[in-house]
């Protein structure tokens, strides 16, 4: 009897699958469902040896500097032809050659080296207390229902807010010193961080956090192992969001408190501006925005990390 079922259930098999090999594409028409099943596991092993044919280092190299390089290419060739347009004089704004022989110039200076010292100094240490401010208050916040009745809009409010618009009450307080500067880079900084924690707390999946009181996390712990990792994605992005609003502020705090015998990159913006130096501005601004891309760079680095981590990294072929 058993003999009999086996032949049978052989007898109704594909000869390829009796043999021991794996199934092909190419099935049988008068079996609609299998031609379908084939056609799925076909597609599934494309997509396999997609993902496993990478380039190789010269390749992406390539890919990754010929964008880069035809976006400077364009702006030096606008740059250029507005300076050829003759609408402002050369002390007004001065063409690519100059400003760029202006920073090669500067970057020989020991002084160059300590503005850019001490502007990162300051972006770092704000930075930093933003990041504590942010994590205190997003972690209140998004688990006590009340205190977000309460301040929940006025954190987005303050992220509205403009910076410099912080500025006269922070030298009233303070007076024309660092801690005004970092006061509004913390102001400017803590709140989106701040709401990207919130936000990334309101997409936590709930199952997660049943797992987690059924192993026994409680408060600390629980935002910890499970909460905070969940949370990352959005954390990132205000992360990424508050670096933009401290850098801004600090610029901005730079160019409005002067601080003597403390050489940065704002105080150089003013002073070229006060002595209408435009190729000394423009080789600022450009360090500036070089600056501000390398961060952008890292938090981009960081995320495509987390998503690598978290199975979501598309391999581009």
């Amino acid at each position: 009897m058993a003999a009999d079922l086996t032949s049978q259930g052989t007898a109704g098999r594909p000869s390829e699958e009796r043999s021991g090999k794996g199934p092909e594409v190419a099935v049988d028409a008068r079996t609609p469902q299998a031609d379908i099943h084939a056609r799925q596991l076909a597609g599934l092993d494309a997509l396999e040896l997609s993902v496993g044919q990478r380039r190789g280092f010269a390749s992406r190299l390539w890919s990754g500097i010929w964008p880069v390089a035809s976006a400077i290419v364009i702006v030096l060739a606008v740059w250029q032809g507005v300076v050829l347009a003759g609408w402002w004089p050369e002390y007004v704004f001065a063409g690519p050659v100059t400003t760029l022989t202006e920073l090669a110039d500067r970057m020989g200076e020991a002084e160059f080296y300590g503005a850019v010292a001490v502007t990162m100094r300051r972006a770092v240490v704000g930075f930093a207390l933003a990041i504590a401010v942010g994590l205190v208050v997003g972690a209140l916040v998004s688990r006590i229902r009340p205190l977000r009745r309460a301040v929940g809009s006025l954190i987005t409010g303050l992220q509205t807010m403009p910076s410099i618009a912080w500025f006269p009450l922070a030298i009233l307080l303070f007076g024309l010193t660092e801690s005004a500067i970092t006061f509004v880079v913390i102001l400017g900084a803590a709140p989106s961080i701040a709401n990207g924690l919130i936000a990334g707390v309101d997409y936590t999946p709930p199952i997660l956090l049943r797992a987690g009181h059924m192993l026994g996390l409680r408060r600390l712990s629980l935002y910890r192992h499970v909460i905070l990792p969940a949370s990352l994605p959005s954390f990132l992005a205000g992360l990424k969001q508050g670096w933009a609003f401290a850098w801004r502020s600090l610029m901005a705090g730079e160019l409005l408190v002067i601080i003597a015998n403390q050489a940065s990159l704002g105080e150089q913006l003013h002073f070229a501006r006060e002595l209408a130096d435009s190729a000394g501005l423009l080789a600022t601004m450009i360090v500036i925005l070089v600056i501000g891309i390398a961060v952008d760079l890292l938090f981009g680095a960081a995320d495509t990390a987390l998503r690598r981590r978290w199975g979501l990294h598309q391999v581009t072929t």
